[in-house]
């Protein structure tokens, strides 16, 4: 897709214009008159290399998948097309999965799971550079969260897709989705690492039960979720639920307690 110049620029801009046009597509669009070309050369070299080390920094799965130059078209195709929203470089993994997103709508021929792959690495990456301070919220670190009113932490999130992101790799690229999706905790600890735990369904509604109370105990909260299945399938799950708020505060998703 070659750039166009607006019609009607002064010099400087209409220049401007074509020298990034060329840059972004120097296979389409010529080095603008007056310009040397082994001085554009240094230019081209530069803005390439440093879009493509975010990118496949950001991604390094994605960046696993493709020999180096599929990888390359990709990443050109992206210096091409894609117009940036914000000129932060912390937001440029969101650019580059809004790019992705433009082309599935697009039906660019991509896996079916790339998408949802990027946006796992996003949200990791996502998590890592929040400044949220979890130090901040006052709690009990040593708090039962079963019979205490649970802290969640602002650093925790559930994700769910229909492919299993967190196992794509070279050697696994799945060509149909499971029967049931994958569902992922992300926590980000007390140590700044960010950890990802498959969990099951009964554990996503519970963390959003819980990420939406600020008053009930862990056991209110279970208890509440548990009345909207039937006796049987409740009583059968309530030792699991009760576990799953001991394993919630053991991966810091529950940092604690409220303080009484």
């Amino acid at each position: 897709m070659n750039t166009v110049v607006a019609p009607d620029l002064p010099q400087t801009q209409e220049l401007q214009y074509r020298f990034t046009a060329h840059l972004r597509d120097p296979m389409q669009v010529p080095v603008p008159d007056g310009i040397d070309e082994r001085r554009m050369r240094v230019y081209r070299e530069l803005v390439y290399a440093n879009m493509e080390s975010f990118i496949s920094s950001n991604f390094p799965v994605i960046r696993s998948l493709y020999d180096d130059a599929a990888w390359e078209n990709l990443a050109r195709e992206f210096l091409r097309d894609h117009r940036c929203h914000t000129p932060l470089f912390p937001e440029f993994g969101r650019e580059f999965l809004r790019w992705l997103e433009t082309r599935q709508e697009q039906g660019r021929g991509d896996p079916p799971w790339l998408l949802e792959l990027a946006h796992y690495e996003w949200a990791e990456l996502a998590l890592a550079l929040d400044e949220a301070d979890i130090a901040a919220l006052p709690h009990d670190p040593d708090g039962d969260p079963l019979t205490g009113i649970p802290v969640m932490s602002p650093l925790a999130c559930v994700l769910a897709y229909r492919y299993p992101v967190h196992r794509i790799s070279p050697d696994f690229r799945p060509a149909e989705p499971p029967a049931e999706p994958t569902l992922l905790l992300l926590v980000r600890g007390r140590d700044d690492t960010v950890r990802f735990h498959e969990i099951n369904a009964l554990s996503a509604l519970l963390v959003e039960r819980l990420q939406q109370n600020s008053k009930r105990s862990g056991r209110d909260c279970l208890d509440a979720l548990l009345a909207e299945y039937d006796p049987a399938t409740a009583a059968r799950l309530r030792a699991a639920g009760e576990a799953m708020l001991g394993e919630l505060k053991e991966n810091e998703a529950i940092l604690g307690t409220h303080l009484s």
